[in-house]
């Protein structure tokens, strides 16, 4: 079976949207007939991959910062299951909540309870006595050194701050072997000075627990407070209620012949802690609703999250030439290797990607 290419799906309907939205731009409150043949042809895109098994199901959702311009649900929530999908499915996520926890923080610092560029630690001490990771000597050993700069919440935000996920760093599963063995060394380290270089990995993690210890409240109801109820996204959150849990999609796992195997709904627990970096639920119209905010200027429906300098703070390049978004795995069964637009320069800003080259058929370059 040939391997599901999400980017080719995200391509052909990133450029069928595209357009829509230019058709759509002074139609806010009409569906011109121009724009209803596209969404037809991003129809058949998403129905042709579920018919072809390559996955089992799929919700989809275009829009401007003034309208919805697109939405369709093709497939179902399980492989071979009854439940359809639709567009009020509930997904997890996964990292897709680092874009809250950045738009948390960044409340924060317009709120003046958080620093862009001073010492992390000053908020969290616990950011201020890890090591970097030098290298290892000829039997194997970790070298360790204190950084040479601080770590600072731009760092945080823009994943320079050392911090790597194991997935797509190799140093990282060296390290970590390493230190199963030998208690006395840290569980955690940088893997670079901040600053010197780019890596994603846990940095909104630690994000979060800024967010906590500045607010004076648990993340999730920071969000809920702050982000989540005053735009009305509902169906958002680290836990999920019963009639969401019925409207929940499974995940999928793929075997060695590429094939899709559902897996059983998660056990529902009320978390202890939470994490800025992962383990939260949403749709896509309420994922959708935090995007049309920021393509607003930080305003959705009356409703104000941000600043519109700070939006434009968040979209400007804050990592200069070092590159960004090509990751190479460390674990073929559970990641490919990374690397979103190949041939594009990639960069980072205050909570997503950014393209300096703009991308046919697809996104424009960074202003």
């Amino acid at each position: 079976m040939a391997r599901f290419s999400r980017r080719d799906v995200l391509m052909q309907t990133a450029a069928i949207a595209a357009a829509g939205t230019m058709a759509n731009a002074s139609h806010a409150g009409s569906a011109p007939l121009r724009v209803l043949r596209q969404a037809r042809d991003i129809d058949a895109v998403l129905r042709a991959k579920v018919d072809s098994g390559a996955v089992p199901g799929v919700v989809a959702m275009a829009a401007s910062a003034q309208a919805t311009i697109y939405e369709g649900a093709f497939g179902a929530r399980a492989q071979g299951a009854a439940e359809k999908m639709s567009v009020d499915t509930v997904f997890r996520i996964a990292s897709m909540v680092k874009l809250l926890t950045s738009v948390a923080a960044l409340q924060l610092v317009e709120r003046d309870r958080l620093k862009l560029d001073e010492p992390a630690a000053s908020i969290d001490p616990a950011l201020g006595s890890l090591q970097v990771l030098a290298g290892f000597d000829a039997k194997g050993t970790p070298q360790l050194r204190p950084p040479r700069k601080p770590i600072t919440l731009r760092n945080l935000l823009s994943h320079t701050s050392g911090f790597s996920y194991p997935l797509w760093d190799a140093g990282v599963v060296r390290y970590l072997r390493a230190a199963r063995s030998d208690p006395a060394l840290p569980r955690s380290v940088l893997m670079f000075d901040p600053g010197s270089r780019w890596a994603y990995g846990g940095s909104l993690d630690h994000v979060g627990r800024l967010v906590e210890i500045a607010s004076g409240l648990t993340l999730d109801r920071y969000f809920q407070d702050h982000i989540l109820r005053p735009l009305g996204m509902s169906d958002t959150g680290f836990t999920i209620s019963e009639p969401q849990r019925t409207r929940e999609a499974h995940l999928h796992v793929r075997q060695g012949n590429g094939s899709l195997e559902p897996q059983p709904l998660e056990k529902h627990t009320l978390p202890k802690r939470f994490s800025g970096g992962g383990g939260i639920y949403s749709t896509a119209p309420d994922y959708l609703t935090l995007l049309q905010a920021l393509l607003s200027g930080g305003s959705f429906a009356g409703t104000s999250i941000l600043r519109p300098q700070t939006v434009a703070l968040m979209a400007a390049n804050q990592i200069g030439d070092l590159d960004a978004g090509v990751m190479k795995t460390t674990n073929p069964a559970i990641s490919n290797d990374v690397d979103f637009f190949p041939g594009v320069r990639l960069r980072w800003g205050l909570g997503h990607m950014l393209n300096l080259d703009p991308v046919e058929g697809g996104r424009k370059a960074a202003a």
